[in-house]
């Protein structure tokens, strides 16, 4: 379940005042949060989990330094930073200790540029999964940014399907067909930043404004779908799933959101 602003604050007090329920409550709906920061900052790097783990520990330590309920989010946010900072200071000290002497001339920067490479690479894929959501349809661009909110811990499967005015398991159904539209878009994508551009697509696109559209989507698929060239040029896109540490790109409309937020029982008008 979900907690809102004053459940979380409820949970925070109970926590405080050493209620063990509340605390792995608390600690479960916290969890989305300090993984997006880690992720964000870590990337493709393998000790995410670590690092999540450690800010828990320390946040369930010094929880009743908390000054006020209302600051629980902000101030696990600075210890989920702070746990990252250490945590990447800790790899580049382990990376020069590992270094023989006669190689110190220079200092190491492996991991660091590692973690730009990594950085480099996910900024990437998601400018190109905004470009990409630009050619979906309406209804799938919606059922899109309820998606990354979901992924953030921000609404759960059962206010998602209530925002869609739907049932759980046919929003699951519109969430697979839309995240399959929005693999084809990021080739589309793909094919189109081709440089050069692969001479049929541009014969192709003889016409074409430069504007996404359903029609000019269906062309532009149709060729990729036959031309090997463009093809290729989806095999390096970056899964999906990994994408999901940008998670507020996409805005949700307040009617989408009211609907969300809306108490169970209630019916869509």
């Amino acid at each position: 379940m979900r907690t809102g602003g004053t459940d979380e604050r409820s949970l925070v007090v109970a926590a405080e005042a050493g209620d063990r329920r509340a605390l792995d409550d608390l600690a479960r709906v916290s969890l989305p949060l300090v993984y997006t920061i880690a992720r964000r900052a870590l990337g493709g790097l393998p000790d995410v989990d670590d690092v999540v783990q450690d800010t828990m520990l320390r946040a369930v330590r010094d929880l009743r330094s908390l000054r006020t309920p209302e600051s629980f989010r902000p101030w696990l946010a600075a210890i989920a930073t702070r746990q990252v900072s250490s945590h990447l200071h800790r790899r580049q000290a382990d990376a020069e200790r590992a270094v023989p002497l006669e190689e110190m001339a220079e200092p190491p920067h492996a991991d660091a540029e590692n973690l730009v490479l990594a950085c480099v690479e996910l900024s990437r894929g998601r400018r190109q999964v905004v470009r990409a959501s630009r050619w979906l349809d309406r209804g799938d661009r919606e059922v899109l940014s309820l998606w990354w909110r979901e992924a953030a811990g921000r609404l759960t499967r059962a206010e998602l399907a209530e925002a869609l005015a739907t049932s759980v398991a046919h929003a699951g159904v519109r969430l697979q067909r839309m995240r399959s539209q929005l693999d084809l878009c990021r080739s589309l994508v793909a094919a189109l930043d081709v440089s050069p551009r692969c001479a049929q697509l541009t014969v192709a696109l003889d016409g074409w404004g430069g504007r996404p559209s359903a029609l000019w989507r269906k062309r532009i698929l149709r060729h990729a779908r036959c031309c090997s060239a463009c093809a290729r040029a989806a095999d390096g896109l970056s899964p999906l799933d990994r994408l999901t540490a940008c998670l507020a790109l996409f805005p949700v409309s307040p009617a989408l959101l009211a609907t969300a937020r809306r108490p169970s029982g209630s019916r869509v008008r």
